[in-house]
């Protein structure tokens, strides 16, 4: 037995404490390893031994699509490798020895006897494969969550943009129908209407207006329109390119004829552009309205999505609430599909247990591999009810199903079937591990054309909202 490498282990704080029998038992069945800086194993290699580091740093990274991802690393007086109790057979990554390293090494065959015979130590590597197991855990679910933000933003990114370039759009137009608007109250205000005059321009205007901000006419009625309004104007000898603007107006025959009785010669055409110049900026002003009201909601979705500004770890949370809200934010991804999106849920449920960014990430990696399981123009179908104390929401889609063989292992951390870079392998065993954290369970079934995924979450007290 080499007495040197007890005292070095005796040395280490964290084995500081540990009886001096078992550092002797750890010398005299380990190895004592040195070796040099590099790539030591890589992913998925078998792991048949323990590690005690004597000195020197190694390092895991992982690696789930979008490069090396430095997770931990150890230090003199930590253990790594496997571990008693450990369920790993393999790296769950790259593992480096950032610079020249000591190891103490046990083979896993010596595990029985080290249980016996060192019980200290032992809790000492139960403690450390608890922190390891909390360490890699955390970092999943960060990758994951970038992942999903990654996807979250790009389609935000798309549902934003037509709205806001809409806004942008229109407002430029806005801008220079303010300056048509003034010309055109400036030569009304030059021509001296009388008091009947005025009275009956300003109720067309205000007709107008009002019927502006709510167009009804398709494209065909409005070139119907336009034509019949472009006969009327030539038959009057009046500019006929006047029609087209009259078009986008609520005005018609009807009060053409009106006007025409009440206007005589010029003053007829003064009020028709002043006319168009209010109905042109009021829908311009409409049309911004509607784009940013799109934004705010899509905005509000996507807060409601994530519980922004809500620091209730786990609480009572409205299932249905956070499912439309994940169908909002994936909007996007299911226009591009061109889906049948079916919602079929009960009015009113009951509330759930549970985180709500968590359980709305759980709707959000069921939806996304939906959408991406299912053909162009497939459909997906959202099922919620409640039943003695939970509520249960399934989600099926029309997708080719998972493979017999596959199927037992789609919960494994990292199993993943999509190609490279387009997957992680973690979302289905994310949101099985946070559905138990929030008291749920997680079933899946398939078969060719159709796979279930069938969330159960336990009711507390209180009401959903009523959707609408």
């Amino acid at each position: 037995m080499d007495q040197k490498l007890v005292e070095r282990l005796a040395s280490l704080p964290d084995l500081a404490s540990l009886d001096r029998r078992e550092l002797i038992w750890l010398v005299a069945n380990g190895t004592y390893e040195v070796m040099d800086k590099g790539l030591y194993r890589t992913k998925g290699t078998p792991v048949e031994y323990l590690w005690i580091v004597l000195s020197g740093r190694v390092t895991q990274r992982v690696d789930r699509g979008s490069g090396p991802k430095h997770i931990t690393d150890w230090k003199s007086g930590q253990v790594i490798g496997i571990l008693p109790y450990s369920r790993m057979t393999g790296v769950p990554g790259d593992t480096y020895l950032d610079e020249k390293t000591e190891v103490l090494s046990i083979h896993m065959s010596m595990f029985p006897a080290m249980i016996r015979e060192c019980p200290a130590f032992t809790a000492y590597t139960v403690h450390a494969m608890i922190d390891r197991v909390r360490i890699f855990n955390t970092s999943d679910m960060q990758d994951e969550k970038m992942i999903s933000l990654g996807k979250l933003s790009a389609g935000l990114a798309h549902e934003l943009n037509n709205p806001a370039s809409a806004a942008l759009r229109e407002a430029k137009l806005l801008l220079h129908a303010l300056t048509g608007l003034d010309d055109a109250a400036r030569k009304l205000g030059l021509i001296g209407l009388s008091k009947e005059q005025s009275e009956a321009a300003e109720k067309m205007r205000a007709t107008c207006l009002v019927q502006s901000r709510n167009p009804v006419l398709s494209p065909i009625q409005r070139s119907d329109h336009q034509e019949k309004i472009h006969t009327w104007l030539e038959d009057k000898k009046i500019d006929p390119s006047l029609a087209a603007p009259l078009s986008d107006t609520a005005v018609r025959i009807v009060d053409l004829e009106q006007l025409y009785k009440i206007f005589p010669g010029d003053s007829l055409v003064a009020v028709l552009n002043w006319i168009i110049a209010g109905c042109t900026t009021t829908s311009l002003a409409a049309g911004i309205e509607r784009a940013v009201a799109q934004i705010c909601d899509l905005v509000d979705a996507v807060k409601k999505f994530t519980f922004l500004g809500n620091t209730i770890i786990k609480g009572s949370i409205d299932v249905q609430s956070g499912i439309r809200d994940t169908i909002k934010v994936l909007s996007s991804k299911t226009k591009l599909k061109n889906a049948d999106l079916i919602l079929e849920m009960e009015e009113v449920m009951p509330l759930v247990y549970g985180n709500g960014s968590e359980v709305n990430q759980v709707w959000f990696s069921l939806l996304d591999n939906a959408l991406d399981a299912i053909p162009q123009n497939g459909k997906i179908r959202i099922r919620g009810h409640s039943d003695m104390g939970w509520v249960e929401v399934s989600i099926l889609d029309n997708g080719p199903g998972i493979a017999p063989e596959v199927l037992p292992r789609i919960f494994d951390p990292f199993f993943t079937t999509k190609p490279p870079g387009q997957g992680t392998g973690l979302g289905l065993d994310i949101a099985q591990r946070v559905l138990r954290q929030s008291r749920g369970e997680i079933f899946v079934n398939s078969h060719p054309g159709e796979t279930e995924f069938r969330v159960r979450l336990q009711a507390v007290s209180g009401k959903s909202k009523k959707a609408g």
